[in-house]
């Protein structure tokens, strides 16, 4: 699953930095995940950065995005440009 902030973020500002992917960001009220760019850190760092450093414990797993740590870590690759987005899908024809 992706991560998502909730509304106890006190717009500290110590998760945006620490996401080696770039999937947080400033919201209109506090701040945000992208889940498209969220790998819980996998393929980075073997803990979750944002979790870690977050001194009021409001980056829970967002339960409408579920991914499995496989399938995270086929995100990581696209991410990183180490593979393309059909290199991951068993349906893509050659």
């Amino acid at each position: 699953m992706a991560l998502m902030i909730t509304d106890a973020c006190i717009n500290c500002d110590v998760c945006e930095p620490v996401c080696p992917n770039e999937a947080i960001f400033e919201g209109p009220e506090h701040y945000q995940i992208r889940p498209e760019l969220c790998t819980h850190c996998v393929g980075h760092f073997d803990t979750q950065q944002c979790v870690e450093i977050c001194p009021v414990d409001c980056i829970p797993l967002d339960p409408q995005y579920p991914e499995s740590t496989q399938q995270l870590h086929a995100k990581y690759l696209v991410l990183a440009g180490v593979q393309t987005v059909t290199d991951n899908d068993p349906n893509a024809s050659d």
